[in-house]
């Protein structure tokens, strides 16, 4: 199985010296002049629910940068589609495609919008209209003539992809010249080695080095000292460095330090720092205070493509196994450059006098270049980089396409720290594990003949008549079955893609989801996905269906169907794997039960409590109420055998909700929703500070509200203040959807909606001397047991049989389901306004809708760069899958940060081998044994192999056990029927095996461990 997760940016920090010989740190106000960002001075409006996943990675100002923000993408094969692709999705504010060339067959292995139709035509301008699909709002031009310095003045990013070294010099030293700067990117695809330079001018200003939010702390205590020592509630570890820039908020007593001026700090611990700074003459700390990080810009200082040539500084590495593949590698790029500037063309591939012709210039070269000379000059490294330097792979453009697109935006905006300044790749690797002659790799005059000048024909046949399953065809999906069209993968006679996925496009998928149009939402992503890729190559055979794959969909993906695939790709956020990482990680920490309750001290707390309190009122609570008047009887039985807390405290919501607060009209719903503001924002919080008054002690004689706790304060509701009249009229709004109740078009009018809350009555108050609130940071309930429980629920059941007496037989309720993605269903409207109130009520700082929806619906970052890069990884893997002949040394395992930039390769860690006598298994491996074997015959077949099994189970029930005498009776049944009367296995008829767990003993009591056994019965 190939499995991939696109990673967002950013995913990790690491530390980015803000000094050296190429960096400094400046303030921003300074800076800001020396940067290639367009004028973002429209504000133009930002498409939140198109760029929702992007918005959570960049933030409006990155967009706002990227909307006003021009890119010249020169070289239109399949390295430029992906960049121009990425661009668009990301949403610049236009892209001018340059190419003087025409459409190739070659091309269409690498590039996803030329067809067979486009041969012959301008490379540019054949890709024009298919790129302007993916995103209207972004203004896609074609230019086809030779390109001039002057050209490039518009831009504010130019990359090219496809020129000559003496060019790419001459254009670089204009943009590096130029006032303001233009960002410069020169990035090659030849074969399975890729390389990238990028050039932002002298002084190029990053003012957001890794993308992360900057890291606070609660303060516990200040010292008063020549060096101010600081200590932090270990509510979280501190996230801070020696040497960053804090400033101090809300601190009691010591109040110089709340003058918003950055400080320096050191000796950081997890817990605690130094300040440098003397607080003797300040004021005693009393108490509270919040510790915050500045984030500092950092510019560098880009040398031009002319001086880096000679002096390239350090290289970006990928892959600490070929620690010295980047200076021979930069070395074989510039070989190449002048072996196709004497020979006005590329190296043939299989061409031994070509490879032999660009060693002899990468020695020559090598001898001139001093300090720089590769001490081992690689010839058989140089000999594959020759015969496939004509070809650009499709994922290796997926990949450098990804890496590209990231930089532009870096270039764009200043957001993340940019590639500085050469970044080297291969995957030599990858080539067929068999030496490959010229005739193998001669042209067919086929649209593969790209791929089968590196790979061979050989290959090529295996990829068009593998069978493979893909599931998801989301982000990673779309790319995906992209690159699997191009690369010939299922496109054979023996051939065949099955792709799953039970969802359906939205409007926020089309920011990432290339394959899909406006006109597509609302249908199934598969179908549309499977067509759009059979448009891509129209020999792809592929099957698209909406099944979730699971125990419930065995009847679909059943024995036969497995066992016919040649390979899975996992392109899906699956639960379960998720589910199944968390548990072997260190699980996520969460804030206790009270604190998000009742002790709330950031915001996230407060949408996690907003969240529950929307799902509990508008959601569950309804719900419940259908299942109890769906089947009245079973359900209050379930509650009276339950008979605990939790039943109770169900049954009064039921009860609160069918009787007291029953709506029949809109104003019923503006009323209910009127009260509930007053209960959550004012009576909890006058009850709370009842109970806990601000001088309160605990038992040990320490102040209560002490750090990290906040002392609330009860809000005044007021129909002046848009955001409470909004909250109010939005949670009315959902109410009366819960009842079915029509909204009035006067809830459009502020005037008249105000009037209407304010015509609420609203009872007084008066805190109770008896309430319980929970404080125990380990209690996981907040309802509370009592004996008489049982007697409660019997009183309950009976009003809710008088209820249901006075409802008409087909009432129903309508559960509201929470769905984030929608601004028009008011469901982010009472989340936020929950969130921000509640937010008010503690002092924290309130947050837009926008960012309460990341939070709150739990919105997973995502941009098309980085799954771009993570498909076409994915993908080199897969030429090693079906090739079949790869040692496990030659797979990769790799972690990437775009944002930083961080590639770390890895080879994967062998499987530990079992040996007996003349066997060796690991655990990948699965023993079968055919023919509906009894008990008898799987001893007998194990015992011929040495092994002695004492014990034999299916799921968690035992067939066979050598210490049960009685279980010799069962030693002449099948072992599927003892599967089925023992273990209550369901076997459907679409099943043909199980898998039974063996333990073995060899001939001297030794334990062994062998492989699952597959017992075959059909």
């Amino acid at each position: 199985m190939l499995e991939s997760v696109a990673a967002s940016s950013p995913i990790k920090k690491r530390r980015i010296d803000t000094t050296g010989d190429n960096s400094t740190i400046s303030a921003s106000s300074s800076v800001v002049q020396h940067m290639a960002f367009g004028n973002n001075s429209n504000r133009q409006e930002i498409d939140e629910d198109l760029h929702s996943r992007q918005l959570a990675v960049y933030g409006r100002e990155t967009m706002r940068r990227l909307f006003a923000s021009n890119v010249l993408v020169s070289g239109m094969h399949g390295l430029g589609a992906e960049i121009a692709k990425n661009l668009i999705l990301a949403g610049v504010k236009s892209v001018t495609l340059h190419d003087e060339r025409v459409v190739e067959l070659w091309d269409l292995s690498s590039n996803f919008v030329f067809s067979e139709d486009d041969v012959g035509k301008n490379r540019a301008d054949a890709s024009v209209n298919k790129l302007q699909d993916l995103n209207n709002a972004v203004v896609v031009s074609s230019l086809t003539t030779c390109l001039t310095k002057e050209h490039l003045s518009p831009f504010q990013v130019v990359v090219f992809s496809d020129i000559s070294m003496e060019k790419a010099i001459e254009f670089d030293d204009y943009c590096h010249s130029h006032q303001p700067p233009i960002a410069f990117v020169k990035a090659d695809v030849r074969g399975l080695f890729g390389s990238v330079f990028c050039d932002f001018g002298p002084e190029f200003a990053v003012l957001d080095v890794d993308g992360e939010e900057p890291h606070t702390g609660i303060i516990a205590s200040i010292s008063n000292e020549s060096q101010a020592f600081i200590s932090c509630v270990d509510d979280e570890r501190l996230e801070f460095e020696d040497g960053d820039l804090v400033v101090f908020s809300e601190v009691e007593g010591m109040t110089e330090l709340n003058d918003g001026k950055p400080r320096k700090i050191k000796s950081a611990r997890p817990y605690s720092f130094t300040l440098e700074e003397d607080t003797t003459g300040y004021g005693t700390y009393v108490k509270g205070g919040i510790v915050t990080q500045v984030k500092q810009p950092k510019l560098l200082n880009f040398k031009p493509l002319r001086e880096a040539l000679t002096d390239p500084g350090d290289f970006l590495f990928s892959d600490f196994s070929k620690f010295d593949r980047p200076p021979l590698l930069h070395l074989a790029f510039q070989a190449l450059d002048r072996f196709a500037s004497e020979s006005g063309r590329l190296p043939v591939a299989g061409s031994e006098e070509d490879a032999q012709q660009l060693i002899s210039i990468a020695t020559s070269i090598n001898t001139g270049q001093g300090d720089l000379k590769v001490e081992n000059v690689d010839h058989k490294l140089l000999r594959s980089f020759s015969f496939g330097a004509k070809a650009v792979l499709n994922p290796m453009a997926a990949m450098f396409g990804g890496i590209v697109g990231q930089e532009v935006v870096k270039a764009c905006s200043g957001k993340f720290h940019p590639l500085f300044q050469f970044f080297y790749f291969d995957s030599v690797e990858s080539l067929p594990s068999e030496p490959l002659d010229s005739s193998d790799v001669s042209p067919r005059n086929s649209r593969y003949d790209a791929q089968i000048s590196v790979f061979g024909a050989k290959l090529q046949k295996k990829l068009e008549d593998a069978r493979v399953f893909t599931v998801g065809s989301g982000a990673l999906g779309c790319e995906f079955l992209k690159n699997m069209a191009l690369m010939g993968v299922s496109c054979g006679s023996q051939g065949k893609l099955t792709v799953t996925d039970d969802d359906i496009i939205e409007k926020s998928n089309l920011s990432r989801q290339f394959l899909f149009r406006d006109w597509n939402i609302g249908q199934a992503k598969s179908t549309v996905a499977a067509s759009a890729a059979a448009a891509i190559n129209p020999k792809f055979k592929i099957e698209a269906l909406q099944n979730r794959v699971g125990a419930e969909t065995e009847n679909v993906f059943d024995d036969a169907f497995w066992e016919n695939l040649t390979v899975v790709v996992n392109a899906l956020d699956n639960v379960n794997a998720r589910l199944y990482v968390d548990s072997r990680d260190p699980p996520e920490k969460q804030a206790p039960m009270c604190t998000v309750h009742s002790f709330p001290h950031n915001i996230d707390h407060c949408l996690t409590w907003a969240r529950s309190e929307f799902e509990g009122l508008l959601e569950k609570t309804p719900a419940e109420v259908n299942a109890y008047l769906s089947s009245p009887v079973e359900y209050t039985n379930s509650m009276m055998s339950a008979g605990d807390a939790q039943a109770r405290e169900t049954l009064e919501r039921i009860v609160e909700c069918l009787e007291k607060e029953k709506c029949e009209n809109f104003q019923d719903c503006l009323n209910w929703a009127r009260l509930r503001f007053e209960d959550y924002f004012v009576n909890r919080v006058k009850q709370l500070i009842y109970t806990f008054p601000e001088d309160a002690a605990t038992s040990t004689g320490a102040p209560f509200w002490s750090a990290p706790k906040r002392f609330p304060r009860p809000l005044q509701y007021s129909s002046s203040d848009p955001s409470l009249l909004n909250f109010i009229t939005a949670t009315a709004i959902l109410r009366a959807e819960t009842f079915g109740i029509p909204v009035p078009e006067w809830t459009k009018n502020p005037k008249e909606a105000a009037e209407a809350v304010d015509s609420v009555i609203v009872p007084d108050f008066e805190p109770r001397k008896d309430a319980k609130i929970v404080t125990d940071e380990k209690a996981t309930s907040l309802t509370t047991a009592s004996v008489d429980d049982a007697t409660v629920i019997n009183d309950l059941i009976a009003k809710l049989e008088r209820c249901r007496h006075n409802l008409s037989p087909d009432f129903r309720m309508k559960p509201v389901q929470f769905e984030k993605d929608d601004d028009t269903n008011y469901h982010m409207d009472v989340i936020s306004g929950l969130a921000n109130m509640r937010a008010r009520n503690y002092s924290i700082p309130e947050v837009d809708k926008l960012k309460a929806k990341f939070i709150a619906g739990r919105i997973i970052p995502a941009i098309a760069t980085s799954t771009a890069m993570a498909t076409g990884l994915v993908c080199l893997e897969l030429y090693k899958v079906l090739d079949g002949g790869h040692k496990v040394e030659a797979y990769r395992n790799t972690f990437a940060n775009l944002a930083l930039p961080l590639f770390s390769m890895a080879e994967p860690v062998p499987p530990k081998v079992v040996k007996h006598r003349d066997m060796a298994w690991t655990v990948w491996d699965r023993w079968v044994l055919k023919g509906n074997p009894t008990l008898r015959e799987v001893l007998q077949w194990l015992e011929d192999k040495g092994l002695n099994a004492y014990s034999i189970s299916c799921g968690s029930c035992l067939l066979f056990n050598s210490m049960f005498p009685r279980h010799k009776e069962r030693m002449d049944k099948k072992v599927v029927d003892l599967a089925r009367d023992i273990a209550k296995v369901d076997l459907p008829p679409y099943r043909h095996h199980l898998d039974v767990v063996v333990a073995c003993e060899d001939q001297d009591d030794n334990d062994v461990d062998i492989p699952l056994v597959s017992i075959y019965f059909r």
